[in-house]
């Protein structure tokens, strides 16, 4: 019954936070105790009560204010001097304009939203074609959560105790920069444009211009990765910092911000971190029920006891978090899934790092899947291609994310070789 009014809850389009906390409460509602209605409230409140989750409006916030500053048309100038006079050269702007971003604001959604408005009209003047535009753009904006710094990561490290959040964002720059790169390739090798693609109308600044435009927000996330990385402040002092810095430069460097505007941003970023804390306190309340009745400790001795191989879980791991993240937002299965997968990875012999940032890229990834895509979701709407059309011309993209996935899954280097050189 209890499953039954979940699935319901979702087919019927409720918040996946909302459909968790009516399913708990209809399920500890008539219970005894421990399980009693006051216990999904507590349970809700001890999820949210931690000081590391401070960094998530922060850094939300953050994104905010940097959109509304004109950095990102800076990001964009920059990316085109570096890769705009290769073969699909504004294809390319857009993917490296995206690996750019990642470093600023953390949030894929938040890079598909900023970057696509320009990118999506700009590639269709010159010849690609809207669905294209659009499916390139949600493709390369997965980067965002996986290049430090990220809020999944945040939210990682907090789940697994043990993982520390340098590690995993060092862990996350080789993947990020190899998926940059894959998508590059992907391309200039399969890009059929007259040569009409010019990306140089995309901004008329002059190369030093555009270099030294690209240079204040670029400090940004050396900044708070450096600050992060030499123990100078935890992860939510570097995000108040960010926040700070984007201001700065939002008022007082490029005057794009005008003080009047500061409560709707505000405003903005509480919307978009509530839903975040939400999902959080809601998944902590059901995740308090299943360890209660013991099902981690089941599960985990079910799988050591049948699956005797790191490829034979990492495989079957890999392919559950791609089904999941075709219905489940990621943070929320992330919540969901990590306290039980992770001890079993553990007790496989998995680098812990290695496998928090392969549950990242695989959730992320979920991101541009049909049918709860967000980031298609937003493309979509800057496109209006119709989402049939966007999900088609997604397909090549994700097989791309897939097969680099498969890469860092079966060659762990790629993924731990930077924290351990640097020493996390």
């Amino acid at each position: 019954m209890i499953y039954a009014l979940f699935l319901i809850c979702l087919i019927a389009g409720v918040p996946i936070a909302v459909a968790i906390v009516a399913t708990l409460a209809v399920f500890m509602g008539f219970g005894e105790a421990p399980y009693a209605l006051r216990q999904v409230a507590t349970e809700m409140f001890k999820g949210m009560n931690s000081f590391p989750l401070l960094a998530i409006p922060l850094f939300v916030l953050a994104g905010e204010v940097m959109n509304e500053s004109g950095i990102t048309g800076r990001i964009i100038a920059f990316a085109n001097v570096i890769v705009g006079r290769l073969r699909a050269g504004l294809a390319l702007v857009n993917i490296w304009a995206s690996v750019i971003f990642a470093g600023l604001s953390g949030s894929a959604v938040a890079d598909t939203s900023a970057i696509g408005r320009v990118f999506i009209p700009e590639m269709e003047k010159h010849g690609y074609s809207r669905s294209f535009a659009a499916a390139l753009t949600a493709a390369s904006s997965v980067i965002g959560p996986i290049i430090p710094p990220s809020i999944p990561v945040i939210i990682y490290a907090l789940i697994v105790s043990g993982v520390s959040v340098p590690a995993l964002f060092m862990a996350g720059v080789i993947p990020g920069i190899l998926l940059a790169i894959f998508l590059s390739i992907y391309v200039m090798l399969t890009v059929k444009i007259d040569h009409g693609d010019q990306s140089e109308g995309l901004t008329s600044q002059p190369v030093g211009a555009a270099l030294f435009g690209g240079i204040l927000p670029l400090l940004m996330p050396v900044f708070v990765v450096g600050s992060i990385l030499l123990g100078i402040v935890t992860p939510t002092e570097a995000a108040s910092f960010a926040v700070a810095y984007a201001l700065f430069l939002g008022i007082f460097v490029y005057r794009k911000i005008r003080i009047s505007r500061l409560p709707k941003l505000f405003a903005e970023a509480m919307r978009d971190s509530a839903i975040i804390l939400i999902i959080i306190a809601a998944v902590s309340a059901a995740n308090w029920v299943l360890t209660y009745n013991r099902v981690p400790n089941m599960l985990t001795d079910w799988v050591l006891g049948n699956v005797d191989s790191q490829t034979t879980f990492l495989l079957a791991t890999m392919l559950l978090f791609l089904f999941v993240g075709l219905f489940l937002e990621g943070i929320a299965a992330m919540l969901v899934l990590v306290p039980i997968l992770h001890p079993m990875a553990v007790g496989l012999g998995v680098d812990p790092v290695h496998f928090g940032i392969l549950v990242i890229f695989n959730l992320m990834i979920g991101l541009i899947t049909p049918p709860l895509g967000l980031c298609l979701f937003v493309a979509e709407g800057i496109a209006q291609v119709g989402m049939a059309k966007l999900a088609k011309a997604i397909l090549p993209f994700f097989a791309v994310e897939v097969l680099v996935l498969v890469i860092l899954t079966f060659v762990p280097e790629t993924v731990i070789w930077l924290p351990r050189v640097l020493g996390y």
